[in-house]
């Protein structure tokens, strides 16, 4: 109960009781002074939720950016200007991809077809993969399946990148970069030229060798591979390309010594050597450029420039007349990923001149929107013959 102020007493006492804002007082009695909104923010519960908001705020702004990043870096908006040689033709029998090729220095060519890549498009899922033959040095030239010893699971062959040696003794080895079951393996082939057949000899695991894609072999037994992504799950993968990680590389293989000689790719990809042996070239397809490495005599690799191409480079040969390097490119991969076929993705090969040099010169040998070859991986050379393969589409041969 308040009590009235009389004549000349002092004011009357404020009380305050229980809950906030209630006040006992009489006429003149000051109100209680209320929680500013401040104060009502800054409790632990609304702060956490501020922070919380702020936090997928910054997060959902960094992924936007960096598929806005990924769109360019795959090229999601190119399309390219037809480049074709008039005198090129479709190689029947390859209907199921064609992703490397490998031409003998007499002229035959070893290319590796079936490949089941994760988020790549493959017409026959349930084929396993082959290694065709084509003779450069035939009028028409044609291909053929070789034939697998038995004691190998052909079944579950995968086959990528590919790689020839030959030995003191005129032996044909092929290598051969293998997915069986989605691992990765390099698998070791006996070439028997007159029966047109590979037989088996070794099959290669390590630690290191994980997501190979391609090889280059250097000696018996001896190798460079590339890795193009870290996580083997689909969905990280997506993820890592998103996030820019640099975390692939080159690693060599030897019975003795397996180890990382380069690393800092987005994707390291197709790799080959200088017909003088003494340099590396490996694409780094979603960094759409080639890494120029010299070769060290312990085997390790030290970059000596970059070449940027503008598009996605993928495997890569060398010209054994000339030097030159060439590219099999994906002008957009993002028709690749989200495969269309009423807007099929498109093929491109490149030359790269004078790759040593400060300014290489850079020219298109083929490009086409799709409309005859789809996803080319790979070109190779012969004596003025160029072989088009693709990753899972089919393979052009052309007299230039």
């Amino acid at each position: 109960m308040t009590l009235a102020q009389r004549p000349g007493s002092a004011p009357a006492r404020e009380e305050t009781t229980g809950g906030v804002g209630t006040t006992r007082g009489g006429a003149g009695a000051s109100p209680q002074r209320l929680p500013s909104a401040c104060a009502r923010v800054s409790s632990p519960k609304t702060m956490g939720k501020l922070v919380a908001l702020t936090l997928l705020g910054a997060g959902l702004a960094l992924i936007g950016e960096r598929l806005m990043t990924l769109r360019e870096r795959t090229n999601a908006y190119r399309e390219v200007e037809p480049v074709e040689p008039q005198n090129c033709h479709l190689i029947e029998g390859l209907e199921n991809g064609s992703e490397d090729i490998d031409i003998l220095p007499r002229g035959l060519a070893f290319i590796s077809s079936g490949l089941k890549y994760p988020g790549m498009p493959n017409f026959a899922p349930d084929e396993p993969g082959q290694i065709f033959l084509m003779d450069l040095n035939e009028q028409n030239p044609r291909v053929q399946a070789l034939n697998i010893s038995d004691g190998f699971d052909k079944a579950s062959f995968n086959p990528h990148g590919i790689s020839t040696f030959i030995d003191k003794d005129q032996i044909v080895y092929l290598y051969v970069v293998n997915h069986p079951h989605m691992e990765s393996t390099v698998e070791i082939f006996k070439f028997e030229e007159q029966q047109r057949s590979l037989v088996h000899l070794k099959t290669i695991k390590h630690e290191l060798l994980k997501s190979v894609n391609d090889i280059v072999v250097l000696g018996a037994e001896q190798f460079y591979a590339t890795r193009d992504h870290y996580f083997t799950n689909f969905f990280l993968v997506l993820l890592e390309m998103v996030m820019d990680l640099r975390w692939t590389y080159i690693l060599f293989y030897s019975p003795r010594e397996v180890k990382v000689v380069a690393k800092g790719f987005i994707s390291a990809n197709g790799i080959t050597i200088s017909p003088d042996k003494k340099y590396i070239y490996v694409a780094d397809v979603l960094d759409k450029n080639i890494h120029v490495m010299k070769k060290h005599d312990n085997w390790d690799l030290t970059q000596l420039k970059v070449i940027q191409l503008g598009t996605l480079v993928d495997n890569l040969t060398v010209d054994p007349d000339t030097g030159d390097i060439l590219a099999g490119c994906h002008p957009n991969a993002i028709k690749l990923l989200m495969y269309n076929t009423e807007d099929s993705p498109g093929s491109e090969v490149l030359r790269i001149q004078n790759a040593l040099s400060e300014k290489p010169r850079i020219s298109t040998e083929y490009a086409n929107n799709g409309s005859v070859l789809q996803g080319s991986s790979v070109a190779s050379v012969y004596q003025g013959k160029l072989l088009i393969g693709t990753v899972f589409h089919k393979a052009l041969y052309c007299v230039l």
